[in-house]
């Protein structure tokens, strides 16, 4: 019986351990900084580290879609019938700022690839590690 009541608090535990998992950088292709030279790659890995350490804001995107199909099947009185279906979408959409994040780290790290490509001494600030 105790047992039983020990496998709600690990599971949750297990769970919010998943979700206080440091983010992995998403990958960013580092020849988009290939232009730049040493001081600008600086310059730019120090922008983004600003950006970061000030807390990251997602930009909210809105759409709006309409969609146009037909849809069968089998009505109560017995018979079966095709007919139109039109359907409209108002809505926002939000990236987390987890993938946000991501992004970013993912930029630092093709910024430190093309300065090590280019042989430029970059100041790198170390992230923490869970």
């Amino acid at each position: 019986m105790k047992r039983l009541y020990w496998m709600p608090v690990l599971a949750l535990s297990m769970l919010l351990g998943a979700c206080a998992s440091t983010v992995k950088p998403a990958y960013v292709s580092p020849t988009q900084y290939q232009a730049l030279n040493c001081q600008q790659l600086q310059a730019e890995y120090n922008r983004i580290q600003q950006y970061i350490e000030n807390g990251v804001q997602p930009a909210k995107r809105t759409g709006v879609g309409v969609g146009v199909g037909l849809g069968g099947g089998w009505a109560r009185g017995g018979g079966w019938g095709i007919s139109p279906t039109i359907s409209v979408n108002m809505g926002q959409s939000m990236n987390t700022k987890n993938t946000e994040l991501a992004n970013l780290l993912g930029q630092q790290d093709a910024i430190v690839q093309a300065a090590q490509f280019k042989g430029c001494p970059m100041l790198i600030k170390q992230r923490p590690k869970s």
